[in-house]
């Protein structure tokens, strides 16, 4: 039966209705949300993603049996949630596509790197007293670009390119400026060489750890087949776009026993010892591209600036904890964020033309299309990583030996978080993936939570600097 309303009423509520309609569509679509019944128990899932951004939609259920008696001793259903559906988080790396989950993976990151360091997570503290490196590897030049400061001016005798550009522009230019990484001659850079180099840049790290090993071995006298039975060299790396596009590698070495962190190295490991051999290696590896008609065959090499510092206990070098910091924050960088780039694949030629790069950018992942389309290249999928200028390998890699693992970390914090099984229990899980993401008004109201749990964090982190320094 259709309730009685007085014209007021009626009047009111056509008012609230054409105001609502005035609003946008993700205002709309958040009040919609808040007076939902069920939201109480939506905010409670987004808070435990931590705000995510595109959170992954499941349906299922879990179960908890005791393992003698069969027992039901627990039992989750997705069909007693908020569209009957459970919200996980999406632990995308990259801060451009999601912040919350990307804050997550630099913590995960920096305790990564700092365990290799300092010892924790598994790791013994001694390994603060083994040679270690935080060692920078470069890229070769592509061509002359333009450079910060007054680095960027004419040369004395006036050079010009063979298209008779100045080698310099004139201009001091800020750190800052759009202008810096950005050729000098267009025509004169090599994005062949630069798309190349990107796509082999992985096989070349591989030669050059390779070649380390080599180098310490013939250097104290031994084989490189018994370099194993005396030495091990582990390491954490990350792949940072510089302002030219270009990637090059942070990377923290130490030297162990055969066995790892666990094992004392010999004597005659020394920080000195791993200097030379990483400026040795540096200079010699080179990878050869496959022969094409078009291109030739191209010798690729790591560029001519080499940094390797030795990281010291006593303090007497650079800091542990900001080298586990530096790697995490460009470890949630993405291609978008530096520049260099976008953080998605393109399918076509047209995808290229409309992204927002630089035409610095653009050129690159046009001449990734193009290299490409030759079968000779067919190999190193340059069109599925033109969005990328070519390189395909992972942002962050360590070698096995180097610390924990991310799923470590996360079994810990599921431990923590009291999301483990426990002993003598069986648990059968039936989940199945239905979607992602969130509507206009989820998205805005997770924003607002994952910047509410932020400003917590840094709350409680200068209380207890605070503390600590009282």
């Amino acid at each position: 039966m259709t309730p009685d309303f007085t014209p007021a009423e009626r009047r009111a509520a056509l008012d609230r209705a054409a105001r609502l309609r005035q609003l946008p569509e993700t205002d709309r679509d958040a009040i919609r949300l808040v007076q939902d019944p069920n939201f109480p128990r939506w905010l409670e899932q987004i808070t435990a993603t931590g705000g995510c951004a595109h959170p992954v939609h499941l349906s299922g259920s879990t179960t908890t049996l005791d393992g003698t008696t069969g027992e039901i001793l627990h039992h989750y259903d997705t069909r007693t949630e908020p569209g009957e559906r459970l919200l996980v988080r999406c632990r995308n790396r990259r801060a451009t596509v999601c912040p919350a989950c990307s804050r997550l993976h630099a913590g995960d990151t920096f305790h990564l790197v700092r365990a290799g360091l300092l010892g924790g997570k598994n790791v013994p503290e001694t390994v603060r007293q083994r040679p270690r490196l935080f060692v920078t590897l470069t890229a070769p030049s592509f061509g002359p670009v333009h450079r910060s400061g007054d680095a960027c001016r004419p040369r004395r005798d006036g050079g010009t390119c063979e298209h008779c550009r100045s080698l310099g522009c004139g201009a001091v230019h800020a750190p800052d400026a759009p202008v810096i990484g950005q050729p000098l001659c267009a025509d004169c850079y090599d994005y062949t060489g630069h798309v190349l180099w990107h796509a082999h840049a992985s096989k070349l790290w591989d030669r050059f750890v390779i070649d380390v090993r080599r180098r310490l071995a013939s250097s104290v006298g031994l084989v490189q087949s018994q370099f194993a039975a005396h030495a091990r060299l582990s390491f954490a790396r990350v792949a940072e776009y510089q302002k030219r596009a270009a990637v090059h590698v942070h990377t923290v070495v130490r030297l162990d026993g055969p066995a790892g962190p666990d094992d004392e190295p010999p004597a005659w490991a020394t920080a000195e010892l791993l200097i030379d051999a990483v400026h040795a290696s540096a200079r010699r590896v080179l990878v050869h591209t496959p022969y094409s008609l078009a291109v030739g065959e191209l010798a690729l090499r790591w560029g001519a600036q080499v940094d390797a510092r030795p990281l010291r206990a006593n303090g007497d070098g650079p800091d542990d904890d900001a080298v586990a910091a530096y790697v995490a924050k460009y470890v949630t960088k993405g291609a978008s964020e530096t520049g260099a780039g976008v953080d998605h694949p393109v399918t076509a030629w047209e995808d290229i033309e409309s992204a927002p790069v630089s035409e610095h950018v653009s050129t690159l992942m046009r001449a990734c299309w193009r290299l490409g389309g030759l079968p000779e290249y067919e190999p190193l999928r340059l069109r599925d990583w033109a969005h990328t200028l070519g390189y395909r390998g992972h942002i962050l890699t360590k070698s096995r030996a180097y610390s924990t693992t991310y799923a470590a970390l996360r079994a810990e914090r599921a431990h923590h978080m009291g999301h483990t099984d426990t002993p003598d229990t069986i648990t059968e899980r039936q989940w199945r993936y239905i979607g992602s993401g969130h509507t206009p008004g989820a998205a805005l109201l997770a924003a607002g939570v994952a910047e509410d749990l932020a400003i917590n964090r840094e709350i409680a982190h200068e209380e207890r600097a605070m503390q600590g320094g009282g």
